[in-house]
């Protein structure tokens, strides 16, 4: 098991933060998130008959597909070891396309500007993070505020932080 010197609630709050980054930057991705199968969401892969009309049973027979694609030994049955499996090919698919378009010299490496740059306003997070948690206005985050926060996510004295609670 890993040793950490963190404690449960400070765990949670470390995940919790570095699930909202990964949010965002799968949020920035939306847009060129593929359809059903793993294919470009266009109308030709949604009109899977190919009559010029995308129908009920274009997406079923799209949905049947993508199934199809994830119950790897065709039981009809999708197994916990078939879906990671897909997963973690779908998140290689995708973890290659993002890092071909960042990788705008195809030199094979990103620096940290690309990476920072990418993330947008989530590389200010850092900064947002410590201005909402510090209450005394030093630029700094004490154990006492970082405490404080914690009380809060577990529904102490105020709840949730609000923007703008300082």
């Amino acid at each position: 098991m890993l040793k950490t010197s963190l404690t449960k609630p400070q765990l949670i709050i470390a995940v919790t933060v570095l699930a909202v980054g990964a949010t965002a930057l799968i949020a920035t991705e939306l847009s060129a998130r593929p359809g059903p199968g793993g294919d470009p969401m266009t109308f030709e892969t949604l009109d899977a008959d190919g009559d010029g009309k995308i129908t009920a049973a274009d997406l079923e027979a799209l949905k049947t597909e993508r199934f199809a694609a994830i119950d790897a030994d065709g039981d009809g049955a999708v197994t916990l070891d078939e879906f990671k499996a897909a997963a973690a090919t779908r998140a290689e698919e995708r973890a290659e396309e993002i890092f071909s378009r960042l990788d705008a010299d195809g030199d094979g490496t990103l620096g940290r500007d690309v990476l920072e740059q990418r993330q947008g306003r989530g590389g200010a997070m850092g900064e947002r993070m410590i201005s909402r948690l510090d209450s005394d206005g030093d630029d700094a985050v004490s154990p006492e505020e970082f405490e404080a926060i914690k009380e809060r996510g577990r529904g102490g004295r105020h709840g949730r932080m609000k923007r703008g609670d300082h």
